[in-house]
């Protein structure tokens, strides 16, 4: 169940907010400018369905959304516990970075906690099968995939290269709950 909880940036201890409630978790990340939504389609994804039927799944809202906010290539990321590079990748994910770009995903399938370091406080939304986030460039955050990932997501990208991470090298991550706690 998607679900968002809020700290301030000095004190993972104690949240200031927490809910599972879809209009909390929206209109908290609208207040600071983070775009969070649910989409739901007719035809139900199956673990079997290709990238491309996905993406057909999908079309009209990912059609809506190019043209909305003009992004030039549309991907999916999958991976599953069975993955040999899973620890590698959560590890990259779990530093604290921005991008040049605004991060956009939306869950097909599985779950992922995305932090978002916003001002003194940070936001740990739990993000789930139908939940678009969109989190604009310059804003600070990480992702934990947890130490048995399954989640596929398809990613919005203005710059055909994907993925640019700029790593801001504080350790704030690593004084937040993990995805598995």
């Amino acid at each position: 169940m998607s679900a968002i909880t809020v700290y301030k940036d000095s004190d993972a201890r104690q949240p200031i907010l927490s809910s599972d409630d879809g209009d909390v978790i929206k209109s908290t990340m609208a207040a600071v400018g983070i775009r969070f939504e649910r989409w739901v389609t007719n035809c139900p994804i199956t673990p079997e369905m290709s990238h491309e039927e996905i993406l057909q799944a999908y079309d009209q809202e990912i059609a809506e959304l190019v043209k909305e906010e003009g992004y030039k290539t549309v991907d999916i990321a999958a991976i599953t516990p069975d993955n040999p590079q899973k620890n590698e990748f959560r590890k990259k994910f779990l530093n604290e970075h921005t991008h040049s770009e605004d991060e956009v995903r939306f869950f097909v399938a599985g779950e992922g906690m995305f932090y978002l370091h916003i001002e003194d406080k940070v936001y740990m939304i739990h993000c789930c099968k139908d939940d678009l986030l969109s989190v604009p460039d310059q804003t600070k955050h990480w992702f934990d995939m947890g130490s048995e990932p399954h989640f596929t997501a398809i990613r919005f990208f203005n710059n055909p290269d994907g993925w640019i991470a700029d790593f801001t090298g504080d350790d704030i991550a690593s004084r937040f709950p993990l995805f598995d706690e």
